[in-house]
């Protein structure tokens, strides 16, 4: 398998190769040359492998400049039960009225991010370790990927993280999360600004190709293809695990901001998985959720952008929309990047007239909706009194818009985000009660906390890369 730039402008590349690089040269994101197919005698064939094993099937048409055998290993390393917990790493579960949660909050930092990061981590040292090369990890938060890259990275030889974080737009449990690391090679990044202005920053880092090859800049943010790849996974073992028998249909609803996990989902419809509805489930910043009702794509601005109670959505560009205009666009690059121009000079695009949009919900099963604070705690409330169960508040999202797109005989999966007690004070205002916190993290919140506080400037951040760049 081979990688193209979503713009045309980069010559094929391996796996192995765009796992380290980010941003393509020409700013677009690397795509595969082709999606593999399964048939529905090959998704016979994957019941009963452990995840692992199934990971290794659905990857390794993806994975150039690897050996099977050195990926196997290192999926065998990645994927345990002493990380996630449980030996099904993402167990799933009915919940009520038709609908299922996929758990995937279950690693070391209590959300989805853990799935693809975990293993993300294995990847880029097992390469370094090849190439003898070291690698300065940059990425932008809105919550959970931060402190997901970084638990996934401390202590690995060779490996820096610096992660910028919106100043006091994430939960307390989530800052707790990051900013407590000591980890000498594990640099935190409080930026003056919102998330969207933090991807800005990562984005115009990685455009300066110059300052890229100097520092060796990789990201770990869900423009990474590995990460993007690594989270397929788990809709293929939902499937396996829900589908009536193997050709039926299941539908999915994906709490999504900036389109990486619903994207994998996407990708893996593509691939032959029966997916009926891919339901795109949006907080009060709705982007997306206008896009797939209207054909316009119009991304917020710092000012337009809602300060929400499921803050790891509050995103109003989403980096991995992109990858997907390229499928609708019939994965032509001029056509992609002729949006992109008209996105960067007039703020938005519009497809509502075009052939393609028709293809969102007929050939892609694309649905959305949104949601707002008040629905949020409704859901919490309603799940709480129903089943006992705390969830969080962007899988509340997730709940809210699902129950209207379910339908008769057919799984409705809700990807869970993350676990509730990282947004304790919206539990307690939903249920009146506050959610357990899991054994090792009752006095996260109490531990003293490394960061650096900088202005939302690229030179700022510039400056301080090469600065602590060559200290580990």
């Amino acid at each position: 398998m081979q990688y193209l730039s979503s713009r045309g402008g980069m010559s094929p590349k391996s796996f192995s190769e765009v796992l380290l690089e980010g941003l393509a040269p020409d700013g677009g994101l690397a795509v595969p040359e082709f999606y593999p197919q399964f048939t529905l005698q090959q998704l016979q064939s994957l019941q009963g492998l452990s995840y692992a094993q199934l990971a290794f099937d659905v990857l390794k048409p993806f994975v150039s400049g690897i050996p099977e055998q050195d990926l196997a290993k290192l999926l065998n390393k990645t994927y345990t039960q002493a990380v996630y917990g449980t030996k099904e790493i993402t167990p799933i579960r009915s919940l009520f009225d038709g609908i299922f949660i996929l758990e995937l909050s279950n690693g070391p930092t209590l959300a989805f991010k853990d799935m693809a990061m975990q293993l993300l981590g294995n990847l880029f040292e097992y390469q370094l370790a090849k190439t003898g090369q070291e690698l300065n990890i940059l990425g932008a938060t809105s919550g959970d990927t931060g402190s997901a890259a970084e638990y996934a990275i401390r202590g690995k030889k060779g490996l820096r993280v610096f992660m910028l974080s919106p100043a006091g737009k994430m939960s307390a449990f989530q800052r707790a999360q990051m900013y407590s690391l000591q980890d000498k090679n594990i640099f935190n990044l409080v930026v003056d600004g919102l998330f969207d202005q933090c991807q800005d920053l990562v984005k115009a880092v990685s455009e300066d190709l110059a300052f890229k090859a100097r520092y060796k800049i990789g990201v770990v943010n869900s423009i990474n293809w590995g990460r993007i790849s690594a989270q397929v996974v788990y809709y293929f073992s939902a499937y396996l695990k829900t589908a009536k028998k193997i050709g039926d249909p299941v539908s999915f609803t994906v709490p999504s901001g900036n389109f990486g996990n619903v994207l994998a989902g996407h990708i893996a419809k593509q691939m032959g998985l029966p997916i009926r509805y891919l339901v795109v489930a949006t907080n009060e910043n709705n982007v997306l959720d206008e896009f797939f009702k209207t054909g316009l794509y119009r991304p917020r601005s710092a000012a337009e952008t809602v300060i929400t109670s499921s803050p790891s959505m509050d995103i109003s560009k989403a980096s991995n929309f992109e990858r997907f205009i390229y499928d609708l666009a019939g994965r032509d690059s001029t056509t992609l990047k002729k949006l992109w121009l008209q996105l960067s000079s007039e703020g938005q695009f519009d497809l509502s007239a075009t052939s393609f949009f028709s293809q969102v919900s007929q050939k892609f099963g694309f649905r959305s909706g949104s949601s707002n604070h008040a629905s949020r705690l409704e859901t919490i409330a309603q799940v709480y009194h129903r089943t006992g169960e705390f969830i969080d508040t962007h899988t509340a999202d997730g709940i809210f818009v699902a129950q209207r797109f379910v339908e008769q005989g057919i799984p409705m999966i809700v990807l869970e985000t993350a676990k509730a007690a990282k947004f304790s004070d919206t539990i307690v205002e939903a249920t009146g009660k506050k959610p357990p916190v899991p054994k090792g993290f009752e006095h996260l919140e109490a531990l003293p906390q490394r960061f650096f506080e900088l202005p939302a400037q690229l030179d700022s951040i510039k400056r301080f890369i090469s600065e602590y760049a060559a200290r580990v």
